[in-house]
């Protein structure tokens, strides 16, 4: 009569073509098993997929942020020009950071969207040719919009010299309004209204005279009542 013997656990899974498990001291179930000629630490794949993921995730977000900062700043451009400290202030407020604003002004200037002689330019109009204004007004106006200060002032140079011409026919024009009071009034008023206007202290003692020689007024001895 033959007995057979019954196999052992580790003798069916050789049968069966199985490795023994085997279980490293400290190894977490689910651990990849790494070959033996592998030396080093081992580090989860999933952890180093997840650090490229989040970086590749964090230029994205940058390069959104400055196209962002540009359309912003493109939108302002369409509403009126922009000295580069007003461009930067609003680039600022996009939260952009310095060297990413610094690099979008550099190719706002090289593209021509941010031209600080052509600001100049409409602001001498704007307030010289077309209201009237003068010297004094037209530096001031381009100092609060904080134009480059060797720019502001080659303009203010290409100014021409007829403040004083500019400012008698302001006087001459705007006495004709004061009839009514005495010429110590329309002196003081005359003045006023010509410094308001950015005139010079010289340019305007001119025109106050001669808008008062105009009317027969220059010697202060009429007097006028309301």
């Amino acid at each position: 009569m033959v007995h057979f013997e019954p196999k052992n656990d580790a003798a069916e899974r050789a049968d069966a073509g199985l490795a023994p498990v085997t279980y490293l001291p400290g190894a977490a179930p689910g651990m990849k098993r790494r070959s033996p000629l592998q030396t080093g630490p081992t580090e989860p794949v999933a952890e180093a997929e997840t650090d490229a993921e989040a970086g590749a995730e964090t230029d994205a977000d940058a390069l959104d942020q400055r196209e962002r900062a540009e359309k912003v700043l493109l939108h302002r451009l369409r509403g009126r020009s922009l000295s580069i400290v007003e461009a930067l202030l609003v680039l600022n407020g996009t939260g952009v950071d310095s060297g990413e604003a610094s690099e979008i002004i550099e190719k706002f200037i090289q593209l021509q969207y941010l031209d600080e002689a052509k600001l100049a330019d409409q602001i001498i109009h704007s307030h010289n040719v077309r209201k009237g204004l003068g010297r004094t007004a037209v530096e001031a106006e381009m100092r609060r919009r904080k134009l480059d200060p060797g720019v502001m002032m080659d303009k203010l140079e290409e100014l021409p010299d007829d403040e004083a011409e500019r400012a008698i026919d302001l006087a001459t024009k705007r006495i004709g309004q004061m009839e009514r009071f005495d010429d110590q009034t329309i002196d003081r008023r005359l003045t006023g209204f010509l410094m308001r206007k950015g005139y010079g202290s010289a340019a305007v003692r001119v025109a106050v005279k001669a808008a008062m020689d105009s009317r027969g007024g220059g010697d202060g001895s009429r007097v006028r009542f309301r």
